[in-house]
């Protein structure tokens, strides 16, 4: 793996160690007990973001000169089909969590995500777009794309989609990040552009979000695509 990928990585990690500071810092200066958590995560994603843009400038440079790299008009039509995989894989793998597993489909990350999003709204802007940036960097760009250097497709999506699960902690729903991790992977691979993976992440969230934040919609929604699914697999 090139050095720059190692500080990239470590970049990622500091971000997300990086609360135990920043923490002390806002209460210091007295923010609001409530707004701390999705203040600190704006700032610490941004300048981590901002960090790793840089270092990945070399890779800007050189990436017309990647082979097997679409067009951005095939890239655009990816994009928009990798929205729909992403979309219809979260609902698979949530119904066989439900229907097989018995697990309930409500996410505690995302649900802790949703409620600091009620307390700092801009922080909508991280769980939508900055997150699912460096997410694509982090997992299919770096981790993803050098395991695949050295092993096939289902090892590389597998290892690198298992550590994306475990980066949200959210291990009930295992199934869920894996499927979507392998999305994800497949995409880059296909198109050889990391910002396919990172437009259907990104939508992908924003729906979840959305969703969510009505809670009649997602009822609706869940049960419907039950029936649907059910009367698939029947």
């Amino acid at each position: 793996m090139r050095n720059r990928y190692w500080w990239i990585a470590f970049t990622y990690i500091i971000m997300q160690f990086s609360g135990i500071v920043g923490v002390p810092v806002l209460q210091y200066f007295h923010v609001p007990r409530h707004q701390i958590a999705g203040l600190w995560l704006t700032i610490s994603f941004t300048i981590a973001l901002v960090i790793i843009c840089i270092l990945l400038v070399p890779d800007m440079k050189t990436r017309h000169e990647q082979q097997g790299r679409v067009s951005r008009m095939a890239a655009i039509g990816w994009a928009i089909f990798g929205i729909f995989l992403a979309y219809v894989s979260q609902i698979i793998a949530g119904s066989i969590e439900l229907k097989v597993l018995g697990i309930n489909p409500q996410s505690e990350n995302t649900n802790q995500l949703v409620a600091i999003a009620g307390y700092t709204p801009y922080f909508i802007v991280v769980t939508s777009i900055i997150g699912p940036i460096l997410e694509e960097i982090i997992f299919r760009k770096i981790i993803f794309g050098s395991l695949y250097n050295r092993f096939n497709f289902l090892i590389a999506g597998l290892i690198s989609s298992l550590v994306f699960a475990a980066v949200h902690g959210d291990f009930k729903h295992l199934l869920v990040y894996t499927m979507m991790g392998f999305v994800f992977a497949f995409l880059y691979v296909k198109t050889k552009r990391i910002l396919v993976p990172i437009v259907a992440h990104a939508s992908m969230n924003t729906l979840v979000f959305i969703l969510v934040l009505n809670k009649d919609a997602i009822q609706n929604y869940l049960e419907k695509m039950q029936i649907i699914i059910g009367g698939i697999m029947q």
